[in-house]
């Protein structure tokens, strides 16, 4: 998964900003990929208005 932080965490409840840096996003148009987990899933639902989620593409 192709996690992009679309919003700033400036503002935002220290759980949500928290949240962001156990992703590994620190900027605002920072993007990770990470693998789909169960784990990983509840993070993105918590900051769902902060960041874009989109299919990695798999390398050869």
């Amino acid at each position: 998964m192709r996690i992009l932080q679309v919003r700033s965490g400036i503002g935002r409840p220290a759980l949500e900003r928290r949240t962001l840096e156990a992703l590994g996003l620190k900027h605002h148009q920072d993007a990770v990929v990470k693998k789909d987990h169960p784990s990983l899933r509840g993070m993105l639902r918590q900051v769902r208005h902060l960041v874009e989620v989109t299919p990695a593409k798999a390398k050869d």
